[in-house]
């Protein structure tokens, strides 16, 4: 324990006080030139001569995607957004060199009206409280002294030197930390179940494979601050009695894969993992196991099948996988955000932890905001802020003044939630209470633009598709009812079609197998409740109020507006938009309009319309 200390003192004096050029490489900088811009970076101080007084580091995701490419110049935390490769000498020259501000490439607020210099009053950041994510814009991933010089793997030295694992278990479970990736189950609870379970070896899982639509957090921390995961699964195993875990990551997630193998090796190199670790006596080896991308495949037991080289589908839940999960052998099972929670525990004990709290509900989470928002990007909040609050101060509201309907959370299996519930507080007993829930953290922001009958038609679409189809009620259930939505997105539905839906929607909750069927009908059930009306007006009137399901619309030309500039004519692919005159200057044949919307989107003066 004593040589962690030594090691983490080495590190830091051997690291001088100089000016770091942090440059975000998590996957969706990375599609706008990451590497090139830090390899650029490190040739201008190279041929500056100024590699003792000016470090390059490039780090995983910073959250703020919908501003990439992210350069922040530290200690000052001067926050440049929408870098590109071309910027860097400007940057380099006038900010690095000469402490100059580069305005065109700070924030502005959506009103204009300001220009933002530091990282910490974005307004973006401001509200959030990043402690799990926060060390991603301060270390490199492939750096395991970056890891120990902000106290990585301090908690396992604690742990392995002061505690018993029952003493661990006790922590955590004071804590009140429950599980992030999907169900909430407290995290300490499959611990002790499974460190009392019969049965040798035990094993310890971390779930990577995230495979709801718009979710991307648990592929950041992995790509960003995989030290901080494998750390967790150490505390995990050792409270469990497991001395063997598996890293569970989507093959469609390379750099999460590639950052997690390093991370590994760099862990075995210093005595952090393997044998013997710290010189405790314990062992503990991790394996990485890449999925085919399944959805189906983030359930526990599916996920464990996968890894045993089997198909990937769900068993009954009489069976408990902290007493036979993997290879028939007592597991634990939580995702990425949940194990990188545990140094935090640890470190700055159980009372702290659940003083960020609501009253069943503690720490943090972190969400994907996507969708119809000004700010998309991953954001860490405490637990108990209100939706209002994460749409409108972090996420800035809704793009070109548009009203906001509706935000799905929990991913394809959540719920969507209405306007009037804007100041629900978010934790994972008010969201099962409005009929959502907080799954892995997928929070999808729609308008006025939204057809919600549509919405619902696309989440159970998605569900079909990855069902194992293993049980009936999931295959044939989700199949059926996503046969009637498409009835009624396409003038066909019937008023009893909405009884038969909720009916079809409680068979199936009961009889599904797994989480995936459990929960599919949830985006069904909830656009019945809070958009009813919706419903009714695709099956009485005939008519989408969003202008969305193309078989209830109609594109019509507004000839008080029309200019006669015939770009309408142009761009209509299939030649269904004629000019006539000056008097009625265009005329839309509606039995070849295909309804594609090329016209409305040419047209410059809003002089086409849906009916």
């Amino acid at each position: 324990m004593e040589e962690l200390q030594k090691k983490r003192s080495r590190i830091m004096d051997s690291r001088p006080d100089v000016s770091t050029i942090a440059v975000c490489c998590g996957t969706g900088c990375q599609a706008f030139g990451g590497e090139k811009v830090a390899q650029a970076f490190r040739e201008k101080i190279a041929e500056s001569g100024l590699q003792n007084s000016v470090a390059i580091k490039t780090t995983g995701c910073h959250g703020f995607c919908e501003r990439g490419l992210l350069v922040v110049i530290r200690p000052q935390n001067i926050f440049y957004q929408r870098v590109r490769l071309e910027d860097v000498d400007e940057i380099f020259n006038e900010t690095v060199i000469n402490g100059k501000i580069i305005e065109r490439l700070l924030y502005i607020t959506p009103d204009g009206s300001s220009k933002i210099t530091s990282e910490e009053e974005v307004p973006f950041y401001k509200k959030q409280m990043r402690l799990i994510f926060g060390a991603n814009g301060n270390i490199d991933p492939a750096e395991i002294d970056d890891y120990i010089a902000i106290g990585g793997y301090s908690a396992i030295a604690k742990v392995l030197s002061s505690m018993k694992p029952e003493q661990v278990i006790e922590e955590v479970s004071a804590a009140g930390l429950r599980g992030r990736g999907g169900g909430g189950f407290p995290a300490a609870t499959k611990w002790k179940s499974t460190r009392e379970a019969e049965g040798e070896p035990k094993y310890v899982i971390c779930n990577c494979d995230e495979g709801d639509p718009g979710a991307f957090m648990d592929r950041s921390l992995m790509e960003g601050n995989p030290h901080s995961i494998l750390e967790g699964m150490i505390i995990g195993a050792y409270a469990s009695g497991s001395n063997t875990g598996f890293i569970y990551i989507r093959n469609e997630y390379p750099l999460a894969v590639k950052n997690a193998e390093i991370a590994i090796r760099q862990a075995e190199e210093y005595g952090l993992l393997g044998e013997n670790i710290l010189g405790s006596g314990f062992n503990f080896s991790v394996h990485i196991n890449r999925g085919g991308g399944a959805f189906v495949c983030g359930e526990s037991t599916a996920l464990m099948a996968s890894i045993e080289g089997k198909v990937g589908e769900p068993r009954a839940k009489y069976v408990h996988t902290s007493e036979r999960g993997l290879y028939d052998r007592p597991t634990v099972l939580n995702n990425v955000e949940t194990w990188a929670n545990v140094p935090l525990i640890i470190n700055r004990g159980s009372a702290w932890f659940a003083s960020i709290c609501t009253e069943n509900s503690k720490g943090t989470k972190i969400f994907s905001l996507v969708g119809k928002i000004n700010n998309t990007g991953l954001v860490e909040v405490p637990m108990g802020i209100t939706l209002r609050e994460i749409i409108y101060e972090i996420g800035g509201g809704i793009p070109d003044g548009k009203r906001f309907k509706a935000v799905l959370t929990g991913g394809p299996s959540g719920g969507c939630i209405p306007e009037n519930l804007l100041d629900l507080p978010v934790d994972f007993d008010e969201l099962t209470r409005v009929g959502s829930m907080m799954g892995s953290g997928a929070m999808i922001v729609m308008d006025e633009d939204n057809c919600m009958v549509d919405i619902a038609r696309y989440f159970l679409k998605f569900l079909e598709e990855e069902s194992c189809g293993k049980c009936v009620p999931c295959r044939e259930g989700l199949k059926r009812m996503r046969q009637i939505l498409d009835d009624i997105c396409e003038g066909k539905g019937e008023e009893s079609h909405l009884e038969l839906l909720e009916e079809m929607s409680a068979a199936i909750g009961d009889g599904a197998l797994c989480g995936l069927g459990q929960t599919a009908p949830n985006p069904v059930l909830t656009t019945l409740k809070y958009f009813r009306d919706e419903y009714i007006s695709h099956i009485v009137d005939k008519k989408c109020p969003a202008g969305v399901c193309k078989a209830l619309i109609s594109y019509h030309i507004v000839n008080e507006n029309c200019t006669s500039c015939r770009l309408c004519v142009k761009k209509c692919p299939v030649g269904a938009i004629e000019f006539v005159d000056k008097k009625i200057p265009v005329v839309i044949h509606q039995d070849l309009c295909t309804k594609c919307g090329a016209c409305k989107e040419t047209c410059k003066f809003n002089a086409v319309e849906i009916r």
